[in-house]
């Protein structure tokens, strides 16, 4: 069952917290774009709806997602 993840309070910061810096800054704007993207893509996958992909893709698509969360750690770190 897909399960949507919580990037909010992986990151400690309530939603409107990482909107308003989003705002200011556009590079976690994208970030932020990328990650909702990614997330997409997995509860996609998870549901069957991309096609019935395998395991494989399925953990490239979460890594996928991983590496974009990461780099939005980083970048809320540097602004």
């Amino acid at each position: 069952m897909p399960v949507k993840h919580d990037l909010f309070a992986d990151l400690s910061l309530t939603r409107d917290e990482v909107a308003e810096r989003g705002r200011r800054d556009a590079r976690l704007q994208q970030l932020l774009n990328d990650y909702e993207s990614a997330d997409v893509e997995v509860l996609n996958a998870e549901k069957g709806s991309a096609g019935g992909i395998g395991d494989d893709a399925l953990r490239t698509l979460k890594e996928k997602r991983l590496l974009v969360k990461d780099r939005i750690v980083q970048r809320l770190s540097e602004i």
